[in-house]
């Protein structure tokens, strides 16, 4: 909603990629929980909603346990600490385009580290065979990366892992709820799930609510319950948000209606700015880039489309991507219709065609 002029603002670029934040059973979910946590979890801080929500997430993974945080940014980066920190001798394998919550709990974790270039299986284990095989290793990476909407060559990295004594760190933040017949993510949906040491995943996304998770062994996650400052030290998740968030898992693991329709739309979207001529990344899952390649460009391309569209999408300059890969970044839901879309389009032809020249082709981008 455009509150100064009043007027309603279609949005094409949130988070809230099933529209579950307003999904009956999860709005009604909240009723009978309190507020506040009141504590740490270690201090009164842990409700039924959470141990009920840590149960059903522990499930959706098929691992013993679950444990959860107040954000996403914040289950990374702890988690990444903490295991750096207490695991002797640990080196830390990290793709270059890792979020920046997973980049800074490796450096807080202060072990040797090495950055394999993007998705590049090869490099990998170029990194991996430099470091004796009995020195303890840990592979970070994200299933599907946010910006470019890419997946991982999961099975690939996996079996890296075993040969290299490695255990596997994945990010599925972009990926739970979406992908996967209940909703597990590309692990699950690749049948991949026991080979995955560490699952980190998000309630904020999919899931429609807030709140950041990992899933894992009891043994690991019992370490971080104990080790971990930014889990020890921290308020408990609401119960509220956890009675949401669990209603939300508990949802889309036996319901497909809201995941093969969102399908639906990403395609129409695709088709429909494929046939407009506008470039985007090609991509296999629901994240939709339009490089612009300039930031002057794309912030004023994105203030155009509010200004005169009703339409909101986020400019994404530096130093969320990289300079000179500024972009749009659509993500369809399953409630964008037919007529929300050609809007979209038409208002992307009218806003991009005077800045052409600056635009870059998808062809630009695979080069880089």
């Amino acid at each position: 909603m455009d509150y100064e002029r009043n007027r309603e603002v279609i949005v094409w670029c949130s988070n809230n990629y099933l529209g579950m934040s307003q999904n009956e059973k999860v709005i009604a979910a909240i009723q009978n929980s309190s507020v506040g946590a009141g504590g740490t979890r270690n201090i009164s801080g842990t409700t039924k909603e959470v141990v009920e929500l840590e149960k059903s997430l522990a499930c959706l993974h098929k691992k013993e346990a679950a444990l959860t945080f107040a954000c996403g940014y914040l289950a990374n980066q702890t988690t990444l600490s903490t295991l750096s920190s207490i695991i002797p001798n640990v080196v830390i394998f990290s793709d270059e385009k890792n979020h920046s919550s997973m980049i800074e709990g490796i450096k807080s974790g202060k072990r040797p580290k090495h950055i394999f270039r993007h998705n590049d299986v090869d490099h990998l284990e170029q990194l991996l065979k430099s470091v004796d095989t009995k020195t303890p290793k840990i592979i970070a990476l994200e299933s599907v990366y946010s910006m470019d909407g890419d997946i991982a060559p999961l099975e690939a990295i996996c079996d890296l892992a075993d040969q290299y004594n490695a255990i596997t760190y994945l990010d599925e933040v972009h990926a739970v709820g979406m992908y996967g017949s209940h909703g597990g993510g590309i692990a699950e949906r690749e049948g991949l799930m026991d080979r995955i040491t560490v699952i980190q995943g998000t309630l904020s996304k999919a899931f429609g609510v807030m709140g950041g998770y990992i899933a894992s062994s009891k043994s690991l996650v019992d370490v971080i319950r104990s080790s971990a400052p930014g889990f020890i030290f921290t308020t408990a998740m609401s119960p509220v948000l956890a009675a949401a968030a669990k209603a939300s898992v508990e949802h889309l693991k036996s319901s497909n209606i809201e995941r093969e329709k969102q399908k639906q739309v990403v395609e129409k979207v695709k088709n429909s700015l494929r046939n407009a001529g506008i470039n985007f990344i090609p991509t296999e899952t629901h994240i939709i880039p339009i490089i612009i390649g300039n930031p002057e460009l794309s912030k004023k391309a994105s203030k155009l489309l509010f200004d005169e569209y009703g339409i909101y999408v986020q400019h994404i300059n530096y130093p969320t991507v990289p300079r000179g890969t500024e972009r749009f970044r659509i993500t369809p839901t399953p409630y964008h219709t037919d007529e929300m879309i050609e809007h979209l389009t038409e208002s992307l032809v009218k806003v991009l065609y005077p800045f052409s020249r600056g635009i870059r082709s998808a062809e630009w981008f695979k080069k880089q």
